[in-house]
């Protein structure tokens, strides 16, 4: 299983980016897709799931309300709207996959497989 985070960049405080997680090597039935991020000096928050069977999705009370987690189940793509971002927004961005659940969770041990992150910096 591979996933690829992309869409990262610099982007002033109140603007938007979309990240995308392409996954391949994986049916996206009875999977749930989950947004984490690290910046630096702080440990790894996961911030949105999706389940790709029901579209279940949990936000993390630091994103909720301003980012939007999608999936294309046909691409095999989850997105990562962003808007209103803040400076606090600034990390480094991971898409990750578990397996085998119909679980919304953003709890880091479920994951297992982890993509190459993507780095988000938001001006004040």
């Amino acid at each position: 299983v591979q996933l690829q985070a992309s869409g990262g960049g610099l982007v002033q405080a109140g603007g938007s980016l979309r990240l995308s997680c392409a996954v391949s090597g994986l049916t996206f039935g009875n999977s749930a897709i989950a947004w984490f991020r690290q910046a630096p000096g702080k440990e790894r928050e996961g911030i949105a799931c999706i389940v790709s069977d029901n579209d279940d999705t949990v936000y993390s009370d630091s994103v909720k309300g301003r980012f939007t987690i999608a999936s294309d189940n046909a691409k095999n793509t989850v997105f990562l709207q962003m808007n209103s971002l803040e400076p606090d927004d600034t990390a480094v961005y991971y898409c990750a996959a578990d397996f085998d659940t119909v679980e919304a969770t953003t709890s880091i041990r479920n994951y297992d497989a982890w993509g190459k992150g993507t780095l988000v910096t938001v001006s004040s």
